[in-house]
């Protein structure tokens, strides 16, 4: 239920912060609209506010199926226009103000997710500080010199280096680097006082096409340093009859000696010999006393990977720091996380065009709708920073110049500025069809990921 209630507002607060956008510019341009609608098919509510702009008499309607809306305006092209009221039809206004009208939509969603990274600036949030597991056998990280336990203090693209605040934001820098191909380098310590040094982590070596987890194994940084703690344990799991327990400290697996929660699970994950897994004595503390067990992992496939499984929680909750921001720092890095988000869609966009980037990028509703539940689940910042990057993404695909899109028909404004004249209607009914054909390409495909995503 968390789940519907998160996706249905979601969608209700990204399709109306857009429509609203569009019909707020046509009034100030002297457009008359006829109709707000958010939602398609059997209206469910509608209502006409008696305080209006001047000349204004919108119909302000939701629609039973939330996925979009639109603002209908006065216009000759789509009816007959009363030639008192022909100078407040879309049709006649100069190019100016109808591409204004158009690019209203997608730059009211950019907006908002600058006013929602704001606020999450402001609120604050809670994530694990930027200190470093060990890192992933034979990884970027690994041959860079990281050996787990570092904090990292600073980070940056070409020797420009920023303070780090968390974890996520030191991964968030990783995945902008391999996607976009850029080395990123890291300013560390370590916890026992010594001197910061700096290493370069070559992430342009791995030619990532996909933000998923093999990309952050190669780099080697998958998490945050947690104690080696056994959490909850799954009843009748192999942790579970090999007599591990809640609370469980492991100091070592076999000959290997066990720092960190992030070791602990690679360990686990590669106790196989082929198709078997691999008994292994654990040296657990317990206690204030030592014991030893034999755990045998159970095998899993990951895809087309198998890999050892023991079903118990593996570390403990990482150390965590509160990152809020002032008053003017909180806007600006709203701004600037907006523009990273937005341009890093537009490079892996551009990127899936050319097939540099895999289309398992692409994600559709059930993905969306799975995510919001999540973040609901997470509080009120996870939700709000979903929302921001769910209203990023809406925005960039609106600008893209598919014809069916607001993007597109920028495109044919950008055409008659050139030209003087406007596109013919012929050419506009072929690039209509071309542009619902490609659309629809395009949902299948997410609708496709979203399936394989979630249930394969």
């Amino acid at each position: 239920m968390l789940t519907v209630i998160a996706f249905v507002v979601a969608l209700g607060v990204l399709i109306a912060v857009h429509e609203y956008g569009h019909y707020r510019v046509a009034v100030a341009c002297g457009v008359k609209v006829l109709r707000f609608s958010v939602g398609f098919g059997k209206t469910l509510y509608r209502w006409q506010p008696k305080r209006q702009h001047p000349g204004q008499e919108t119909e302000f309607v939701i629609g039973a199926f939330p996925l979009g809306g639109y603002v209908k305006m006065l216009d000759e092209r789509e009816g007959p226009v009363a030639p008192e009221e022909r100078h407040r039809a879309f049709n006649t206004q100069p190019l100016r103000s109808r591409a204004a009208i158009v690019a209203a939509g997608p730059i009211a969603n950019l907006l908002l997710a600058v006013v929602l990274y704001t606020a999450v600036n402001w609120i604050g949030v809670d994530e694990p500080v930027a200190k470093l597991a060990r890192p992933v056998a034979a990884s970027l990280a690994e041959a860079a010199g990281l050996r787990g336990g570092e904090y990292v203090t600073r980070a940056g693209f070409e020797g420009d280096l920023e303070p780090v605040q968390s974890f996520e934001d030191l991964r968030w820098r990783m995945t902008r680097g391999a996607l976009d191909g850029r080395d990123l380098t890291l300013e560390v310590a370590g916890e026992d006082g010594q001197a910061a040094r700096q290493i370069v982590l070559p992430l342009s070596r791995i030619e990532a096409k996909d933000a998923d987890p093999q990309m952050f194994r190669k780099i080697g940084v998958i998490a945050p340093l947690t104690r080696p703690e056994i959490g909850q344990v799954m009843a009748g799991s192999a942790a579970d009859r090999a007599g591990l327990r809640s609370g469980d400290v492991v100091r070592a697996v076999g000959s290997t000696a066990i720092v960190d929660g992030q070791q602990l699970r690679e360990v686990i994950r590669t106790s196989i010999d082929g198709d078997q897994p691999r008994a292994q004595t654990w040296q657990v503390r317990r206690g204030g006393q030592s014991i030893e067990l034999e755990v045998k992992p159970e095998l899993r496939e990951e895809g087309a990977v198998k890999v050892g499984r023991i079903g118990a929680y593996v570390g403990a909750p990482p150390e965590m720091v509160t990152v809020r921001q002032g008053p003017v720092d909180g806007v600006w890095l709203g701004i600037v996380r907006t523009w990273e988000v937005s341009a890093l869609t537009v490079r892996m966009m551009g990127k899936m065009v050319i097939g540099e980037a895999s289309l398992k990028n692409l994600s559709g509703p059930l993905t969306i709708a799975d995510y919001a539940g999540k973040s609901a689940s997470l509080g009120l910042t996870q939700y709000l920073v979903f929302l921001a990057l769910i209203s990023v993404s809406l925005g960039v695909l609106n600008l893209m110049p598919l014809p069916v899109l607001d993007g597109g028909h920028l495109m044919y404004y950008l055409w008659e500025g050139l030209t003087g004249k406007s596109v013919s209607d012929a050419w506009m009914e072929r690039l209509q069809r071309g542009g619902v054909a490609l659309l629809l390409v395009m949902m299948s495909v997410a609708l496709f990921n979203d399936v394989t995503r979630l249930f394969g």
